[in-house]
């Protein structure tokens, strides 16, 4: 992990400072970029987000995909998670907390903005900094990246139905047509371009290349996230000035959200008998959200100057530290996580497997 990107939650804090600032002193600038649009699309905001989400995809090796079967349980667990709990749990907390616990307390005209925005959140799965998290586990590479690979596969096509569905059962009005558009503009474009790159990159240079072209990229996505945020922060500002603890009222269902996502993950694993290598970024790429994509996303469907953009924003606030805390969390319960009798019987079938291969090895030898 480079220094820009542990210190995330400090430039996401600062973006929230100037963003502000400038809102407040320039807000004739804002009313200007916020006006540049062509069918629903903001277009400052469409050249960012492409900055951010493209370097990311870029990571993606969908070849992984035929790997898949070789940590079936692991991935079969992070599936259900990603896909069956997380936009659905996170639904119902939204409704328990914002639209019913700290509904005296919020602006009531955003209460489903904010709402939409945390189902947003949790149905956009990993971001690829899940890479980071997954090697601070000394986690398997190979289920990683065919477990990312294989999400967002899926993302291309479930995304835009299940954002549907539990916007329509929050009794939220879905804007069909510029969802479906952001699919296009922030998906399914994204990958296809970001895989053409890749493959010519791959083609020309080898590895390496592609890894100096990361180099260059990363930064660059994360300075247009950052720019992102204090062009949503320059919108926000008069009404997080004036109710500064919305910030910390959203935090508290993705900060559930995201342990209890992990910890399921974690211990589902630990039941099928998953090695703790598998394990660990299984919880992680459970926890994580494409904050990117959800931000973009966001703006898209409900504006720059909605809850919606605003909860997705917290997600990134909050993503670096917590993710790290998780982290700290699978590596000191590796021990008491390898214990569980599980793990343990299928350690002891592979290691009888590889013990009959060796005998049956030397016994071919002439």
């Amino acid at each position: 992990m480079s220094t820009f990107e542990r210190y995330l939650t400090l430039w996401v804090a600062l973006c929230i400072v100037v963003g502000i600032a400038f809102g407040h002193f320039m807000p004739g600038v804002f009313h200007t970029i916020g006006a540049a649009e062509i069918a629903k699309v903001n277009l400052p905001v469409a050249v960012l987000i492409w900055l951010m989400v493209v370097p990311m995809l870029l990571k993606i090796d969908f070849a992984a995909l035929s790997e898949v079967g070789r940590h079936w349980r692991g991935i079969s667990v992070t599936l259900f998670i990603n896909w069956a709990v997380k936009p659905f749990s996170m639904a119902a907390l939204g409704w328990f907390f914002i639209a019913y616990l700290f509904r005296p307390y919020l602006p009531a005209e955003q209460i489903n903005s904010y709402i939409a925005g945390l189902i947003i959140l949790a149905a956009a799965p990993c971001t690829a900094m899940v890479f980071v998290w997954s090697n601070l586990t000394r986690g398997e590479p190979l289920f990683t990246l065919s477990q990312v690979a294989l999400n967002d596969a899926i993302m291309v096509v479930a995304f835009a139905p299940i954002v549907g569905l539990l916007l329509g059962l929050s009794a939220i009005t879905v804007p069909w047509d510029t969802l479906l558009l952001s699919v296009v503009l922030y998906i399914v474009i994204p990958v296809i371009v970001a895989q053409l790159v890749r493959r010519q990159i791959l083609a020309s240079g080898g590895p390496a290349a592609l890894e100096r072209t990361l180099g260059i990229l990363g930064p660059i996505s994360l300075v247009s996230l950052l720019a992102t945020l204090v062009l949503l922060f320059g919108f926000q500002g008069e009404q997080i000035l004036a109710q500064p603890l919305i910030i910390a009222m959203l935090a508290v269902p993705i900060l559930i959200q995201v342990y209890f996502n992990s910890g399921l993950a974690y211990l589902l694993n630990r039941m099928t008998g998953e090695a703790h290598c598998v394990a660990g970024p299984s919880a992680l790429i459970g926890a994580s959200n494409f904050f990117e994509l959800a931000v973009a996303a966001a703006i898209s469907l409900f504006g720059f100057n909605s809850g919606a953009a605003l909860a997705t924003v917290v997600g990134v606030l909050i993503e670096v530290p917590v993710m790290l805390s998780v982290v700290a969390i699978g590596n000191r319960s590796k021990g008491w996580y390898e214990s569980g009798t599980a793990v343990r019987r299928r350690e002891q079938e592979a290691d009888l497997s590889a013990s009959s291969e060796a005998v049956a090895q030397a016994t071919t030898r002439p």
